[in-house]
């Protein structure tokens, strides 16, 4: 029998567990969670660039125009040319998309709070050292073409 995966598996199921969590909330206010946490990305960054929210989120473009097209035609977000630069487009929240991103980011400060309550500080070095040490071996760094969201 093949030895359990102690930190892949773990973490395949936290993700797994914070997405079913995420779900319901996200679904009773209109939009997916996908859509949820682009909103919230956008509210705290935008307007920023489509190119920017791709890499970000790391959809294929036809994903993202999708999921954008979406958003724009429920009047979460609206799409707009970049005075900047003639051949982007920018992306904001409309105050409905914002409410709905602000609802949300404050369910996850919330769940954060309650996953503190929960550990010590060890632990949560413990966490990150793991963390790091993903980063490392992956050598994929998402800080790079991502901000914390």
């Amino acid at each position: 029998m093949p030895k359990p995966l102690q930190f892949v598996s773990p973490l395949h199921k936290a993700e797994r567990q914070l997405a079913e969590y995420m779900e319901a909330d996200s679904r009773r206010r209109g939009v997916e969670p996908v859509e949820g946490h682009l909103l919230s990305y956008v509210t705290l960054y935008g307007p920023c660039p489509v190119s920017q929210v791709a890499r970000v989120f790391g959809h294929k473009p036809s994903t993202l125009t999708s999921m954008l097209d979406r958003l724009e035609s429920r009047d979460l977000l609206v799409r707009q040319p970049n005075p900047d630069d003639r051949r982007s487009v920018l992306v904001s929240t409309t105050p409905e998309g914002a409410d709905i991103a602000t609802e949300l980011r404050k369910m996850l400060e919330d769940m954060e709070e309650e996953i503190y309550s929960r550990i010590n500080a060890r632990d949560l070095a413990g966490f990150q050292a793991v963390m790091r040490a993903i980063a490392d071996l992956t050598k994929v760094d998402l800080t790079a073409t991502r901000e914390e969201s």
